[in-house]
């Protein structure tokens, strides 16, 4: 709608600058013409002063227009060129500064606020991917500085069975993590492109979610963690491994940052129009700034990385319950626990 009236006002200001001059011109050779005619001046001299001055007024009016073209549009057009060259280098930080006021805007300043707009955002993605590819290095050159290591030192012939069993377990620990940081990777970047096409089938909702509970057992055995599970029997269209990405995700979070000898609540519920799944801890919870960032690529809260993990787990989530079109809220407070709650909806 704005669009549309500064095309308006512009096309006015067009006929306005054409007809005006051209009129004040006609009018003031008539004028002449007739003051000219009453003085008894023949014709051929009426004609060469009239000529003369028809002259005289089109090239003050060129002239007028020139400085109004370079003022109101080459000005505007240079400032335009000069950002979208900037663009082209990769350069974002800079901010075109409209030449009307909001409210009479022309084109030229709505391109101008597009480009803001375009260049704000374009910084914001470059933000992005230097983070990324920073963490993504970070992440990856742990893990192979750990195998590094260790592989070097299993090349010492000296070493006792017992300490070469430990290596060896320790490679191929740390080579599952990044065998699994890698898979995540590249999960979330199909998950981003859009070129994952889910094959949504009827399955049961609740026997995976108990699959997924089991897969656990070991690491909730080992933190003497109580589990309390209240699933209900549901069946569900959808693509079942994007829901067992939630579903795993979820609850390995709830075991990562929940103490030893602490409790987790998992329920399966229809409600309404919905299907709801939560996962309850009294672990460590977070704060308000941790939780607002929790689904960012690579974000920990924990800073110092105390806890296992590379921060893909909820990114990976979120974009899941976004392509299923399903919602997940948050409530959590630190040192009392958090609640995921994801709402699907029921077909």
């Amino acid at each position: 709608m704005k669009k549309n009236s500064a095309n308006a006002k512009f096309s006015i200001a067009g006929y306005l600058l054409f007809f005006f001059p051209l009129a004040i011109t006609i009018g003031f050779s008539v004028v002449i013409y007739g003051s000219m005619d009453s003085q008894g001046m023949n014709l051929w001299q009426i004609a060469l002063f009239l000529l003369l001055y028809i002259g005289f007024a089109t090239l003050l009016f060129s002239l007028i227009d020139i400085v109004r073209r370079k003022l109101m549009v080459d000005r505007p057009v240079e400032q335009i060129l000069e950002a979208t060259e900037k663009i082209t280098n990769g350069d974002f930080d800079f901010k075109l500064i409209p030449l009307h006021s909001y409210y009479k805007y022309d084109d030229y300043d709505l391109i101008m606020e597009n480009i803001n707009k375009m260049t704000s955002e374009l910084s914001k993605s470059e933000i992005l991917k230097k983070n990324f590819i920073s963490n993504v290095s970070h992440e990856i050159k742990t893990p192979l500085s750990v195998i590094k290591n260790y592989a070097k030192a299993l090349q010492n012939e000296k070493l006792d069975a017992e300490t070469r069993k430990k290596y060896l377990e320790t490679l191929v620990i740390t080579s599952e993590k990044l065998s699994n940081l890698v898979s995540n990777i590249l999960k979330l970047n199909k998950l981003e492109n859009q070129s994952i096409s889910p094959e949504n089938v009827t399955f049961d909702m609740s026997e995976l979610l108990r699959e997924s509970v089991i897969q656990f057992e070991n690491l909730v055995e080992k933190k003497n963690i109580k589990l309390v599970c209240d699933i209900a029997d549901i069946k569900y269209i959808a693509d079942p491994t994007l829901v067992e990405i939630i579903f795993n995700n979820l609850i390995s979070n709830a075991i990562k940052f929940t103490n030893e000898n602490g409790k987790i609540d998992i329920s399966l519920k229809h409600k309404n129009d919905n299907i709801i799944f939560f996962v309850k801890d009294n672990g460590c919870g977070m704060s308000k700034e941790v939780g607002s960032h929790i689904f960012e690529k690579f974000y920990q809260g924990d800073t110092s990385h105390a806890s296992e993990g590379n921060g893909l787990g909820l990114a990976l989530v979120k974009q899941v319950i976004d392509i299923m079109g399903g919602s997940i809220e948050i409530k959590s407070e630190e040192n009392k626990g958090s609640t995921f709650t994801v709402k699907f909806k029921k077909d």
